[in-house]
């Protein structure tokens, strides 16, 4: 769905453990993940937040990673099958005109948008997608790095998840991050 995409190697950055000192996953994660939820996530990467996800889904959960990078998926499925976690996850290739959700319409307990949606050229769509794969009062996690977006440019994403049927719930503080929870209405 992206112009720019990111490109496969910086996903060797992104899994960085020194990362966690800044944006610990089981931290960010763990007020909305519980065991055995669906949960949907846009441009995972190389699994940074995927496994950490998927611990806290546990046996029962199912996490459905959406990416646009092939290299990106392939070094994920390696990661998650290491872990013991590859069946809980399950990656998706995307393309730019949609994230590929075919099946999952009402069906995601929470979603995560990590460093991604400033990436992508049709926020409407993204958004209309997501909303779509979630239950009704389902929660999306959006969040964007400081040093990409602007504090004007991160309202502007919100009032397009508004215009998308999401409504505001809540701030969490994410370091070098604008954040925001959002509930399915």
């Amino acid at each position: 769905m992206a112009e720019h995409v990111c490109p496969w190697y910086i996903g060797y950055f992104l899994i960085n453990p020194l990362r966690r000192f800044l944006q610990d996953p089981d931290e960010i994660l763990a007020p909305y993940v519980k065991p055995g939820m669906r949960v949907l996530e846009v441009g995972p990467g190389m699994g940074y937040f995927s496994l950490p996800i998927a611990r806290l889904a546990g046996e029962t959960g199912r996490v459905y990673c959406v990416d646009m990078e092939e290299r990106m998926l392939s070094r994920l499925k390696k990661r998650s099958a290491r872990a013991g976690l590859s069946g809980r996850i399950e990656p998706r290739l995307c393309s730019r005109a949609s994230l590929g959700l075919e099946g999952l319409d009402g069906t995601m307990d929470f979603a995560l948008a990590f460093a991604v949606v400033h990436e992508v050229p049709d926020q409407m769509n993204l958004f209309a997608e997501i909303h779509r794969a979630l239950r009704p009062g389902g929660l999306l996690l959006v969040s964007e790095p400081t040093g990409h977006v602007s504090g004007q440019e991160f309202a502007q994403t919100l009032l397009k998840a508004r215009a998308a049927g999401f409504s505001a719930r809540s701030s969490p503080a994410i370091t070098r991050s604008l954040s925001a929870v959002l509930e399915k209405g």
